[in-house]
């Protein structure tokens, strides 16, 4: 009770809205009646499967009003309502670490993208776009405490109780001067149908009607549809009203990039409508990120908060599951085993990704969908046994060959006739793989790399192993190069037996093995990683992840027989010179890899050595 300050992320929000969402302010309406048809949701859910509640005289509703003299816009609702810690916890906080930490980064609210902030959602906050001060008041079902809600939006708000009969919540806006546009019929009415249409239950304006001079009748319309749209046939409904219902259900402010809407008859009743956003949400990779689809059972909504409903690669689509076959008290326990749901869900993956594989045909579309959310497809290849093929094909990646991505398929079309593998390299960076020492081989065979520069590649490549029956190969592995060794490769590398020997001998402690490698042209040295060791960047990883006690992991050493340096190095009697020239065929080696140098004034001393040498 009493006074309350904004938590910070609240105020950074309030400041974001002002500076850069004004061009979209009319939204603040389909975000008041979204916020009303949830507390709908929830107490209609309470009616049907909780005794305390059955007995409820519910008729629910959302009721507008506006008083043009009083500058007033009030958005009532018949919902479950809120108790004063609902309330703290509703509109004083945020509780997501996603827009969190994203809230937190911000240098210059005024220069953020309107787009961007639209895809965590600004909700009951975007009212300050039109409100100099607002006034909430709540009963919470159940309960006989009723209290009030009041800020200005600049930097807290006050809690009192209040007198308050009908349970619900009634949301009282004091507007602007710019926001007095809203306090009009027809401004209220376009609005609701073309953001809210869908909202299942009926929406009334309230408004006088000029009948006579100096005469006016209170009338109230209901100016929504009132249906639930996924349940409508396919048919009747157009592109805009799909748009729109994504807009409602997601609070993003752009249109999706694809929707698919699915009703099924049969074995099993269910319908779903399921959107791929433009762009990524905030908190794809937080791990309470907010599920994007919702559960209905015969259009009575059950949950918005089940991370089950499907897998969590998929955590970016949005929509809705509407099944006729599940009991309407299913527990969260319940839905998690429930086989009906396991079928709807397994269906629904089965849709999405065939959707994905279509959507491919368009290359732009594509690549765009596929900018924002290749870090969860490529999760779902690690996750997703089942689905694996489909998703192989739906993954793409740079390549040597290709300007922009490819795919696997299209590397297939494009390998050698008497090629056997496919080959890729992993690492932090497109340009330095590209550059590797590694790939000489592979430029001077003509052969095809895939570039894999993302994080994850590192994690989920190696365990799959094969495409289509061919084998995966990642050139930073020791035996990638093996079958394309020519006689010449193998004479080379048993010449240079002895010179292995001695640089063996010196490197020792820091190296797995020194070998004479067959995939290097211009470049002395290399280092690659074990067949059972985690690569370089591997191992990045895990450290970056808290995996601190690795053990040491020693590289193996690749010299290239053919090389002036190498040849050179045959022939040197001076021992010192000797092993300043390892040491440096390793340590360069090393730095390419990006590899930070145990010793690097050890190393500097030996190069400037070697360049007073040289000089």
């Amino acid at each position: 009770m009493g006074k309350h300050k904004f938590k910070t992320e609240v105020s950074q929000l309030l400041d974001l809205i002002i500076h850069s969402l004004y061009s979209h302010k009319e939204i603040f309406l389909r975000e008041l009646i979204s916020n009303s048809s949830d507390a709908l949701d929830k107490l209609k859910y309470l009616t049907l499967t909780d005794d305390a509640f059955k007995k409820f005289d519910f008729k629910p509703r959302i009721d507008i009003s506006f008083d043009k003299q009083a500058k007033t816009l009030t958005v009532v609702d018949t919902g479950i309502g809120m108790d004063d810690k609902d309330l703290i916890t509703n509109l004083g906080t945020i509780a997501n670490s996603g827009t969190k930490s994203f809230l937190h980064n911000i240098k210059d609210a005024s220069k953020i993208d309107t787009n961007l902030i639209g895809q965590f959602g600004v909700g009951f906050y975007s009212i300050f776009m039109v409100a100099e001060k607002v006034e909430v008041q709540s009963k919470k079902a159940g309960q006989d405490k009723a209290f009030k809600w009041l800020s200005d939006g600049k930097g807290g708000f006050v809690i009192e109780e209040t007198e308050r009969k009908p349970i619900g919540t009634s949301v009282t806006l004091f507007l602007t001067e710019e926001g007095l546009q809203y306090a009009n019929r027809w401004e209220i009415e376009n609005i609701v149908k073309k953001y809210s249409n869908h909202i299942p239950f009926p929406i009334y304006l309230h408004y006088q009607e000029e009948k006579e001079k100096d005469k006016k009748e209170n009338k109230v319309d209901q100016i929504n549809s009132a249906s639930a749209l996924w349940k409508r046939p396919k048919a009747e409904l157009k592109e805009k009203d799909y748009f729109e219902f994504y807009k409602t259900i997601s609070h993003d402010t752009e249109d999706p990039l694809h929707y698919i809407h699915t009703q099924a008859e049969g074995a099993l009743q269910y319908t779903t409508l399921f959107f791929i956003p433009g762009r990524a949400p905030f908190d794809l990779f937080y791990s309470d990120y907010k599920p994007g689809v919702k559960l209905y059972v015969k259009r009575v909504f059950i949950t918005d908060d089940e991370k089950e409903l499907l897998p969590p690669y998929l955590r970016f689509v949005k929509g809705v599951i509407d099944s006729d076959d599940l009991p309407l008290n299913v527990s969260r326990e319940m839905l998690q085993q429930n086989r009906v749901l396991v079928n709807i869900k397994s269906a629904s993956v089965k849709k999405i990704l065939s959707e994905l594989s279509k959507l491919t045909l368009d290359k732009t579309k594509y690549i765009k969908f596929y900018e924002e959310f290749k870090k969860p497809l490529k999760e779902g290849l690690y996750q997703d046994f089942t689905n694996r093929e489909t998703l192989l094909d739906l993954v793409r990646f740079k390549s040597t060959k290709q300007e922009g991505y490819t795919s696997l398929s299209e590397y297939k079309l494009r390998m050698k006739p008497d090629q056997k593998s496919i080959y890729y390299i992993t690492g932090g960076n497109e340009q330095n793989l590209k550059n590797s020492p590694l790939l000489e081989m592979y430029k001077e065979k003509d052969i095809e790399v895939l570039i894999m520069d993302d994080e994850i590649d590192e994690i989920v490549i190696p365990s799959i192993n094969k495409y289509k029956e061919i084998d995966l190969k990642a050139v930073n592995r020791e035996n990638a190069a093996e079958d394309l060794k020519t006689e010449k490769d193998k004479t080379a590398e048993k010449q240079a037996e002895p010179l292995i020997k001695r640089i063996k001998k010196i490197l020792d402690k820091d190296v797995k093995d020194v070998k004479a490698s067959s995939r290097l042209s211009d470049s002395p040295s290399c280092v690659v990683a074990d067949e059972n060791d985690p690569t370089i960047q591997m191992q990045h990883i895990m450290k970056a992840m808290g995996q601190k006690e690795l053990p040491e992991l020693k590289p193996i050493l690749e010299i290239n027989p053919t090389h002036d340096i190498v040849k050179k190095m045959a022939a040197l009697e001076d021992e010192n010179l000797f092993k300043d020239i390892s040491r440096l065929l390793l340590e360069q080696a090393l730095l390419v890899e990006g590899v930070p140098l145990k010793n690097p004034s050890e190393f500097i001393k030996r190069l400037n050595k070697i360049m007073n040498m040289a000089l």
